[in-house]
């Protein structure tokens, strides 16, 4: 597992470059991004159980307060970044779009990799991704909506295809054919890596007239945006009394994005530009993520007593 998510971001690094090289390659392909967000969704909805949902009402107040840094931090700051470091329009909508979608799939690996709570990262996931089908349009028009048209009705018909349905195809057939879910679970982790992959891949071919100007500053708006969600996620927990483990796997949560959904979003409604954000924080949120598992990890191993 440790591998698999070390190799990604070589892997998106590579398909980057590709991309950029011969865009044609990809371009083509750009219709396949919904169908793929939607067998990744389909995959984490084989990996859910009733408990995935049922567990809100054992610590509701935990999950809660979960829900509600991951919804309001995030489409913030991601906003306050965009004008504090006068990014173009087109990268302020992809970076508030970024924001203001669910949990990432790849923070459970995380927070199991950082010795996190597993189950409430699970959960959080599970309910985050749920609630995107209001929350995710209803944000980005909040935060953009008085400078670009937002489609709410489109988006929220979107997220309704591409996430909540797959998702509970894969919860119901977990729960029909549990036996043969399990058998065939293992193969939808590298099937996942393998359709983000390609759909960076077909962001970076899409935006490569964009990328020599526009790359560095960008990148950078990402890294700031990850580095205030673990950070300020992380520290808010504490300070509402969340003890170590917890108060890691929120920050965990906070910091890890769905951003192929902003992305397959920004592409159909705003334009490749709006779409790079996405692709980015798709590779370094999966950097960022790794070495904060290995250091928080290290750090368990020196100090034993320091967990909670």
């Amino acid at each position: 597992m440790m591998l698999r998510v070390a190799l990604f971001p070589l892997g998106a690094v590579l398909f980057s470059l590709l991309a950029y090289w011969q865009p044609q390659w990809l371009m083509p392909f750009q219709p396949a991004i919904m169908p793929l967000l939607g067998v990744i969704m389909f995959g984490m909805g084989m990996t859910l159980t009733a408990t995935s949902f049922t567990a809100v009402w054992q610590r509701p107040g935990v999950i809660l307060f979960g829900l509600l840094l991951q919804y309001g931090l995030m489409p913030f700051i991601a906003w306050g970044l965009g004008y504090l470091l006068g990014l173009p329009l087109a990268v302020i909508v992809g970076l508030v779009l970024v924001g203001s979608c669910p949990g990432g799939t790849a923070s459970n690996v995380i927070c199991y990799l950082a010795r996190g709570d597993v189950a409430l990262s699970i959960t959080l996931t599970a309910l985050s991704t749920l609630l995107a089908l209001l929350a995710t349009p209803a944000l980005t028009w909040l935060y953009i909506g008085q400078r670009v048209p937002v489609p709410v009705a489109g988006m929220l018909l979107d997220i309704l295809a591409i996430i909540v349905i797959p998702v509970a195809t894969g919860l119901l057939l977990r729960h029909w054919l549990g036996d043969y879910c399990r058998r065939v679970e293992a193969w939808f982790a590298p099937l996942s890596m393998l359709a983000i992959l390609f759909i960076i891949g077909i962001v970076v071919a899409l935006s490569q007239a964009q990328l020599t100007d526009m790359a560095a500053i960008v990148a950078l708006a990402v890294v700031l945006h990850n580095g205030f969600g673990l950070v300020a996620g992380y520290g808010l927990a504490r300070l509402a009394g969340l003890g170590r483990i917890q108060a890691r796997t929120l920050a965990i949560e906070v910091g890890m994005q769905n951003s192929g959904l902003g992305v397959a979003l920004a592409l159909k409604y705003f334009g490749p530009l709006s779409a790079l954000p996405g692709a980015l924080f798709s590779i370094w949120h999966n950097i960022s993520g790794a070495l904060l598992a290995a250091v928080l990890r290290r750090h368990d191993d020196r100090h034993p007593d320091s967990g909670e």
